[in-house]
């Protein structure tokens, strides 16, 4: 290098002297410290790792992706032309004003109708003509006109019968003020009357009870404006009614308890008094057999008898505060056993008795009589079979303790259960002449 330097006339740079210093710095190597940074106490050493490295870099701020991947794509280029695109009109058949529009489409696609017209659904709302507004829709006219109902059908075809938007786009200045509730009752009415009249039975026929709307919203609002204070109040009153409805089953309960004490005692004593006679009296075996055969055979008729009084379904009144359903009133209580339950079952299925009835306020009423009449009537029916049973026994016994008789039991007595239809036709029977008819005719 200093030779070229030479040739090109350059000034060559000075150099160093030698000296000791400099020719024993030459042999020692040097070293850079580097200061390490310590992990901080109570940091993982993997979190450590992601904020530091070794050249001491700042954490990136956004990920990077720097690899080349497992597989990088290619493009797939080939032989064919391109497909030839083209700006095309098209119209949307739901529309009225025939508006134009225009979107990319394939020259090579056939022309479509499009696609989105099939969501415009459009309901069928009935208009009607001066004479029949004249014969059959003038039933309320300190209400409601003709400008009025027609002001009203016509914002129904405008927002497709959703009575929020109609209630807010009404006319108010030519039309008057009305309400939610009573466009659904005029629009309901005119639409009844319309399908009636003309005979269309396939389409449901609407009723709108208004003043029971407007009652519903009311006590809606009521519930709604409550204060806190009687919200509280509220919940205190429904804390002790619970309490006091624990209280009567205690009471019950402890109720049920001394009576099986009672009984058992009575029992007990009865038992006791019973081994005393018997004990007492002893004598010869013919006498004790006519003893035996002179007692009377302990009868099920008056358990029966008061079975059947006390027969019947007690349905539970609901009175507690809050929301509850009307079909609540025809649920079975629970002291309705599982055997009396299907028995009530079957017996609905023999009567053709619809299980579910609508929930209506007279319905629940009938339903539930019926149902307890129908109990009373299994009740009856296995009394009427205990007194037959009892009948042919003591027949029996008589026979058995008088040879050569017969007790002839008198026809008023014996009395043959009668089949489902034979009290169906019992029940027809009796609806003609006008007469009583009983649980038959209930059922």
């Amino acid at each position: 290098m200093a030779d070229v330097r030479d040739i090109l006339d350059l000034e060559r740079p000075p150099t160093p002297e030698l000296t000791k210093e400099s020719l024993l710095a030459r042999n020692k190597k040097i070293y850079e410290k580097k200061l390490a940074v310590k992990r901080p106490e109570g940091m993982h050493r993997e979190v450590f790792a992601l904020l530091y490295n070794d050249n001491k870099d700042a954490p990136p701020l956004l990920p990077t992706d720097t690899g080349t991947g497992y597989k990088s794509n290619k493009a797939r280029l080939g032989m064919k032309k391109v497909r030839r695109w083209e700006w095309a009109p098209f119209t949307n058949p739901a529309r009225t004003d025939g508006a134009v529009f225009h979107h990319w489409k394939r020259a090579s696609d056939e022309p479509k109708e499009y696609p989105f017209a099939k969501f415009n659904k459009q309901l069928d709302i009935p208009s009607y003509t001066m004479t029949d507004y004249n014969t059959h829709l003038k039933t309320n006219l300190t209400k409601w006109t003709k400008p009025q109902t027609d002001h009203l059908f016509d914002l129904a075809k405008r927002f497709d019968v959703r009575f929020i938007i109609m209630a807010d786009r009404w006319d108010r200045a030519n039309y008057g003020s009305k309400t939610v509730e009573d466009l659904k009752e005029r629009y309901y009415e005119v639409i009844g009357i319309l399908n009636k009249v003309r005979g269309t039975p396939e389409k449901k026929i609407f009723t709108f009870d208004g003043e029971h709307e407007r009652r519903r919203k009311e006590q809606l609002k009521k519930l709604f404006d409550r204060t806190p204070k009687q919200i509280e109040e509220e919940q205190m009153l429904l804390n002790e009614l619970k309490k006091i409805e624990a209280r009567k089953k205690e009471r019950e309960r402890k109720t049920q308890d001394l009576q099986k004490l009672i009984s058992q005692a009575d029992q007990q004593q009865a038992e006791q008094q019973q081994h005393q006679q018997s004990g007492s009296h002893k004598k010869s075996d013919k006498k004790l057999k006519k003893k035996i055969q002179q007692q009377p055979r302990p009868s099920k008729v008056d358990s029966v008898v008061s079975a059947v009084e006390s027969a019947g379904i007690k349905f539970t009144d609901l009175r507690g505060t809050g929301v509850s359903l009307r079909s609540q009133k025809m649920k079975l209580p629970a002291n309705v056993g599982q055997k009396k339950a299907k028995a009530l079952e079957q017996a609905l299925q023999e009567f053709k008795v619809d299980p579910n009835p609508p929930p209506i306020e007279e319905i629940c009423v009938a339903f539930n009589e019926l149902r307890s009449d129908m109990v009373l009537l299994c009740e009856l029916r296995t009394a009427l079979a205990t007194c037959n049973f009892e009948l042919e026994s003591l027949k029996h016994q008589y026979e058995a303790l008088c040879p050569g008789k017969t007790l002839n039991i008198p026809a008023a007595l014996v009395v043959v259960p009668q089949t489902t239809e034979e009290l169906q036709a019992g029940a027809s029977g009796g609806m003609a002449d006008g007469g009583d008819l009983g649980v038959a005719g209930l059922i």
